[in-house]
């Protein structure tokens, strides 16, 4: 007997949205998954972004009172507004009853029929449910400003800083104590251990007039001396102090100078006396590194910079690596994946997984010490960590979102913290634009090279949205950001892995460490020399400005090139001729054709801008030149030289001893040095001697220079008429300044070094700046950065008519002085900044003498 058999019913596909349980006849239940969204979910986000800016400029600058008033209000908003979208409901959605087979079962469509019937709301309305978030998060941030201001403000301090007074303070060391390198500062108070040193100290007693308070509150201390630098994180001190009040918004309640030496009262003990341990062992097992891996790998690992090279520094600064110099958040995922795969490798449950990794976090944070810096980088490490999670991929800008509202709780001044915005912002690029623009990158790479895609994008991510941040800092867009950090992102990995293992293998063994170290070096070297090279790429960043209309600027042009970027690619790829032709006009209109043209021909001196500081070139024919003081730092004086194309130097002036004068020595002695001259004024003694050292070290001849000297090096010739004698009213050192005439391609320029009034003085009544010795002044380079502190009667003598002012930007001196500005401009002087125009060269084409800015 035969059964016939018919086909079996054709299934029916099922709709795709949220799983369904399908029946067909006889067949078996079949679970649909719900197809992903990829829409962006802000909600929390928003909220953050319209709430940051008014905790920054008004939670912790206003009156608390008015700040909690403003929380409560927001709250009481926040409440009505969630009341009223509550009751806010729309009209019932109807439609026709579902047909077709019987997804529900019998009984489950009787119950979507009477859903049906009934009308079921669909929730509030979008846009107060988003104005109730916003007003949650600025009452909750808001409350959280005003609280953290109350207990700070509490106790008397904040009086006695605004009258001035001085205490006796019992405090606990709440950060590492951080050397300020003096950009330029010549006094002369400078001396051997006048090291300038910031502390921050909470607070916690307060002895003042007669009176004992308990206090909770942090004080900013500026120190000098080796005692500072050499407190430790956590210990208890005793120090007395003058109180000075602190800026609107700091994240301290006053700035105290130091009466004498701290008096440690108490060692920090426990897991941070352990942690303490970790570190010292940590730096003798990287103390034989090589110099750049010395101060990068702890760096990178525990937050030590204090080994950094300052050239090093400034160039990762300069290129858009500076995060790669302390704990950041990448350093932070790095660890965590490695401790996950180590999970994985020795077989732990994956329930355990999380717990392991939540230890080994708090250890990492412990070991860099939980300041705000490391446990923000902490908190954005685990974001990026979920962001790079493909099953937890949506729930990244979510989690960014609470991350920023914890922080912001646990320390509303980092609202105003630029490192805090630029963590933020660069893990919502990671979220947002690395995985679709890697993907779109894969695409277009061949099969072995798809997994570039993702190693390409993040930096070019990081770099959109960082950018606008960054030029309020730098006054100018890194080029070569982007391609400095792709070389360098294959080397943070290693040395913040193999770095971590060599902290725990140093707790029991410093030897094997120190051993061990040299396979973190290797990276690390590998990170400095991408550094040092970016950073002496020609055209290796654009002068942008730093006002805050550049900054939106810049921010407007980006988000225009991310959105037209697919149209522009789609018609470059049917046009090829026009982009190019794009391309070429775009680069000939933007390109700086003065750094391609620098020096320019002609040229007989260059003011170099090394900040802070004198740093001068005379021309001395055939890529020789003379050299004028070095300026604060070698970075600047090296770059300034290698712009110039120096090949050899025949002769230094120092003019006197001071650090912004003579601290780039260094980076000149690199060339060819035939000799080095410089005042016989030995003040202050410590750069003194370690000028000394250099040239010995060097084997090059110093000798000093006198009043009534006669300089001839090459084409070059000079007449020095300063200093006679030790003058010791006012500053030692600027009043010992070497000041010469020298006459260079036909022009004579009077360097006044640093002199001040005294010496000024003591020249014009000895008449040994009679205009009928020194001849014809053509340039004047203005003593002292142009310090209120001088002598007009010695303009008077100079009929020069072109002023060169080495200064630095932004200094701390007010200089140049509106004072000495108005008296050269009343006598005819052209003046020319360095501050305001980087390298400034001085032209002698015939009569014409010109300066020309780079």
């Amino acid at each position: 007997m035969t059964r016939s058999s018919s086909p079996p019913p054709e299934r029916e596909q099922a709709p795709r949205g949220p799983s369904l349980v399908v029946l067909t006849g006889r067949e078996t239940i079949r679970r649909v998954r719900p197809r992903a969204s990829h829409r962006l979910d802000l909600r929390l986000l928003l909220p953050v972004v319209l709430a940051w800016p008014l905790v920054a400029f008004v939670g912790l600058v206003g009156p608390v009172w008015l700040v909690a008033s403003g929380a409560v209000l927001a709250l009481a908003v926040g409440t009505l507004v969630a009341t009223a979208s509550a009751r806010d409901r729309p009209a019932p959605r109807r439609a026709p009853p579902p047909r077709g087979p019987d997804v529900l079962g019998g009984e489950g469509r009787s119950r979507g029929r009477e859903r049906w019937r009934r009308g079921v709301p669909v929730g509030t309305s979008p846009g107060l449910r988003s104005l109730a978030a916003a007003c949650a998060v600025l009452a909750l941030l808001l409350g959280a400003a005003a609280g953290h201001r109350a207990v700070r403000s509490a106790g008397p301090l904040g009086d006695l800083a605004s009258e001035r007074a001085v205490a006796t303070v019992r405090a606990v060391v709440a950060a590492e104590p951080r050397p300020v390198h003096k950009r330029g500062r010549a006094g002369p108070d400078d001396a051997p251990g006048s090291q300038v040193t910031v502390v921050r100290l909470d607070v916690t007693e307060l002895v003042a007039r007669g009176r004992t308070s308990a206090v909770a509150s942090p004080v900013l201390v500026i120190g000098r001396g080796p005692q500072w630098s050499a407190l430790h994180w956590r210990e208890q001190v005793e120090v007395v102090v003058r109180l000075a009040p602190a800026e609107p918004g700091d994240d301290v309640v006053a700035v105290a100078t130091p009466k004498g030496g701290p008096r440690v009262i108490a060692r920090p003990g426990g897991v941070f006396a352990a942690a303490d341990a970790v570190r010292a062992r940590f730096r003798a097992a990287t103390e034989q590194l090589w110099p750049d891996a010395r101060g990068l790998v702890p760096a990178l690992v525990v937050g030590d910079t204090s080994r950094t090279p300052p050239d090093l520094e400034a160039a990762m600064l300069q290129i858009g690596l500076s995060h790669l110099s302390a704990v950041s958040g990448s350093n932070v995922t790095f660890v965590l994946a490695a401790v996950m795969w180590l999970c994985s490798i020795v077989g732990l449950s994956r329930r355990w997984r999380p717990a392991v990794a939540a230890v080994a976090l708090l250890a990492f944070v412990v070991l860099a010490r939980p300041e705000p810096s490391v446990v923000r980088a902490a908190v954005m490490g685990l974001v990026g960590l979920l962001a790079l999670s493909t099953s937890r991929r949506r729930a990244g800008i979510p989690a960014l979102a609470g991350a920023i509202v914890v922080l912001l709780v646990w320390d509303p001044w980092l609202s105003r913290s630029y490192g805090f915005a630029l963590s933020s912002v660069a893990t919502l690029g990671l979220l947002v634009l690395a995985r679709p623009w890697g993907l779109t990158v894969a695409r277009r790479l061949p099969d072995r090279l798809k997994p570039l895609g993702p190693v390409l994008a993040i930096p070019v991510a990081a770099q959109a949205v960082c950018a606008p941040l960054v030029v309020p800092l730098q006054g100018s867009v890194s080029v070569v950001a982007v391609l400095a950090n792709l070389l360098a992102a294959p080397f943070v990995a290693p040395t913040t892995v193999v770095g971590v293992a060599v902290s725990v293998v140093a707790i029991i063994w410093v030897t094997g460490a120190g051993w061990l170290a040299w396979a973190a070096a290797l990276p690390a070297q590998a990170i400095a020399a991408v550094a040092r090279w970016c950073a002496g790429l020609p055209l290796g960043s654009i002068h942008w400005g730093d006002s805050a209309a550049a900054a939106i600027l810049l921010a407007v042009l980006t988000v225009a090139v991310v959105l037209t970027a697919p149209w522009a690619w789609h018609r470059t790829r049917q046009r090829p001729t026009v982009a190019v032709a794009v391309v070429v006009l775009a680069s000939g209109v933007g390109a700086p054709t003065s750094t391609v043209a620098w020096p320019p021909p002609g040229w007989a001196l260059i003011a170099c801008d090394v900040g802070q500081g004198d740093g001068l070139v005379a021309d001395n024919g055939g890529g020789h030149v003379v050299v004028i003081d070095t300026g604060p730092e070698p970075e600047p004086m090296r770059a300034c030289l290698d712009r110039i194309g120096v090949t050899a130097v025949d002769l230094v002036v120092l003019t006197h001893f001071h650090a912004d004068h003579v601290g780039g020595l260094a980076a000149v002695l690199e060339r060819p040095v035939t000799e080095i001259r410089a005042s016989p004024v030995l003040d202050p003694p410590a750069e003194a001697a370690r000028v000394s050292r250099l040239a010995a070290a060097a084997r090059i001849p110093l000798g000093e220079l006198r009043a009534g000297e006669e300089l001839t090096v090459g084409t070059i010739s000079a007449d020095v008429w300063w200093p006679a004698r030790r003058i010791d009213a006012g500053s030692v050192p600027n009043n010992g300044s070497v000041v010469l005439t020298m006459h260079v391609r036909g022009l004579t320029v009077l360097l006044a070094g640093d002199i001040e009034r005294e010496a000024a003085g003591q020249l014009l009544r000895e008449t040994l700046l009679d205009p009928q010795r020194w001849g014809r002044i053509d340039v004047l380079k203005v003593a002292h950065h142009g310090s209120s502190n001088r002598d007009d009667r010695l303009l008077d003598q100079v009929d020069g008519r072109l002023a060169l002012i080495s200064v630095g930007k932004d200094n701390d001196y007010g200089h140049p002085a509106p004072a000495t500005m108005k008296a050269l401009q009343d006598r005819g002087f052209q003046v020319h900044r360095t501050d305001l125009e980087g390298d400034v060269a001085v032209v002698a084409d015939g009569e014409d003498i010109t300066a020309v800015s780079r």
